[in-house]
Parts: C-alpha cells; structure tokens; sequence
C-alpha cells in the first residue's frame, strides 16, 4: 500500500509540473542544430530546451530572451522545456486582445455618433426646407392676389372706356379711334380692315 500511495503521489507531481510554467532566460541557443538551455530564474540547474517546444511561427530564440516554459523529461529521463513561450510575446498578445476590444468598441461608438449626427442633420434640413416652402408659398400668394386684381381693374377700366361709340364722328382724336378698334366690340371705324381706322375723319 506504501509504495501505491508513493507512485500516485509522484504521478501527482509530475501532473502538476507539468501543469505549471516556470520563467527563465535562454543563456544557451544554437541555432543551426535547434536546440538550447533555459537558466531559471530560481537559479537551478539550466534546461534543455527544443526549437519545437516553442509556438511555431517563425521566430527563432535569442540568448538573453526570457520564457515560460513547462518543465517535462526527455527519452534519457533528463529535465527539459515544454510548452515554451516568449513572455513579452505574451504581454503584447495580451494587449493586442484587449487593445483590439477597445477599438472595436470606440469604431461602434463612433458609428453611432456619426449616425446619430446624421440624423439629427437630416430633421433639421427637412424642417428649414419645410418652412422655406411655407414663406415661399405665403410669399406668392399675395403677389398673386395682386396681380389677379390689377387685371381686373384692367379689364374695368376697359369695358369703362368702351362706352358704346362706335362711329368716327364720335371719336376726338386718331389714337382714341384706334384704341377703339382694338380694344371695344362692334365698331365701325376702320371700312377697308387695314387697322387705321377713319383715315378722312382723324387718321388721314
């Protein structure tokens, strides 16, 4: 029963460092031959550390950089890195994250102030075009009036004018006679249909 509970408590342990992400800086890197050592920053003995523990993008590890990495065992049962990961990396990943959250927010914020400013523009155009045509259409309407009695007055002043004569010994002048043949029904002024009217008489 001893030795059962020792090798679920080992088992135990290695879950958990398996588990768990330890810091450190690369203070050996070959890069021709991929591989390197991690110095841990608690100051134990350096790890082994593959090119494939890291995340695979293209970046290669430099001396000098820090990491967290998992610590697992190799083949020979030797210590070795797992799961490594550059922590500035992380950082900036992080930040990009909640970088790229804020600015999602703000372009929804802007939209809607911009929609928002153009609605408001829009009421506001309708309503001045609105009234525009209001003070347009008062504006017309008297002009209009006007105008309709000014041709009454007209035609009054015509059919006051034409006060029945209709013969040239009845006009005192050339320009009343014409006006007369112009202007009033049944006259009998102008024999020869030539417009001048009583050529003996007035217009000779």
């Amino acid at each position: 029963m001893h030795s059962g509970s020792n090798f679920h408590s080992a088992r135990q342990k290695r879950a958990g460092s398996r588990k768990m992400l330890l810091s450190g800086k690369i203070c050996i890197w070959n890069d021709e031959r991929g591989f390197g050592f991690i110095a841990p920053d608690g100051g134990s003995d350096k790890v082994f550390v593959h090119i494939s523990a890291f995340r695979p993008t293209g970046r290669r590890p430099e001396i000098g950089e820090t990491v967290r990495y998992g610590l697992g065992h190799g083949k020979d049962g030797r210590p070795r890195a797992t799961r490594a990961n550059w922590v500035a990396e992380s950082a900036r990943r992080r930040d990009v994250v909640r970088t790229g959250g804020r600015s999602i927010i703000a372009s929804w914020f802007r939209l809607a102030v911009v929609a928002a400013a153009l609605a408001v523009a829009g009421i506001y155009a309708l309503r001045n075009f609105e009234e525009y045509r209001k003070r347009q259409s008062l504006a017309m309407t008297p002009a209009s009036a006007t105008m309709a009695r000014e041709i009454d007055a007209s035609r009054h002043a015509l059919k006051a004018r034409c006060d029945g004569r209709t013969m040239c010994s009845q006009m005192t002048s050339c320009e009343e006679a014409t006006w007369f043949i112009n202007h009033c029904p049944g006259t009998k002024m102008d024999g020869n249909k030539d417009g001048v009217p009583c050529e003996q008489q007035w217009c000779n």
